[in-house]
């Protein structure tokens, strides 16, 4: 999926509507991650997962390190802790 970048943020937009969302806080050098949401229509397909892989793409390109202090952003991290080792600021 597609996603637009926004300020401190990447989402979907369907008819006008946001579909999915991450949204970020950037810090000197890292960024916490605070906000994912997924339609419920759009939820069970890893949207959730591709956006935080589109924000710890963004945050490589940038030498910047991820804090997940959103639930889920937490517990994807803890459960694909390999997956996520080199980004995570609190690995």
């Amino acid at each position: 999926m597609e996603f637009t970048k926004g300020n401190n943020r990447f989402y979907k937009e369907e008819h006008g509507k946001v579909i999915a969302e991450i949204t970020y806080v950037p810090q000197e050098n890292q960024v916490a991650i605070d906000h994912t949401f997924v339609d419920p229509s759009l939820r069970g397909q890893g949207v959730a997962e591709q956006l935080v892989d589109r924000v710890v793409e963004e945050m490589k390109k940038e030498n910047k390190k991820i804090v997940a202090s959103c639930p889920y952003v937490v517990e994807l991290f803890k459960r694909k802790s390999e997956k996520y080792q080199s980004i995570n600021a609190n690995a």
